[in-house]
């Protein structure tokens, strides 16, 4: 498994799947690696709620994969980064969003925030 994803390797990688209709397990193996090291930017309530956060966010790449148009982009690396960040968001407000107003943490800009 590699150490880190450059865009070229995930955009071929994702062209290959686009044709066979099937997400290989190298490209999931490259969005996991995304989304476990996006998680580090964040400090988490709970150490389940990391764990949380990157199951949704890869969740969320594997539903999302075929709607990235690589004759429109060639920065398919922004594209899965920002499903990834909206999963994590997503994940977030469904693990705390129904906490107090005061108890409440924002995550915005990679910094954590209580509102």
């Amino acid at each position: 498994m590699p150490i880190h994803v450059k865009n070229a390797d995930l955009r071929n990688e994702i062209i290959k799947c686009k044709e066979k209709d099937e997400l290989s397990k190298e490209a999931l193996e490259m969005l996991s690696l995304m989304a476990k090291k996006y998680s580090t930017k964040f400090s988490y309530i709970y150490p389940e709620d990391r764990e949380d956060c990157i199951s949704v966010a890869i969740m969320d790449c594997w539903k999302y994969w075929r709607g990235y148009d690589y004759n429109i982009s060639q920065n398919a690396f922004s594209y899965y980064t920002q499903i990834i960040k909206n999963g994590f968001g997503k994940a977030w407000r469904t693990l705390h969003g129904n906490l107090p107003q005061s108890k409440k943490i924002s995550i915005s800009n990679n910094k954590i925030y209580n509102i």
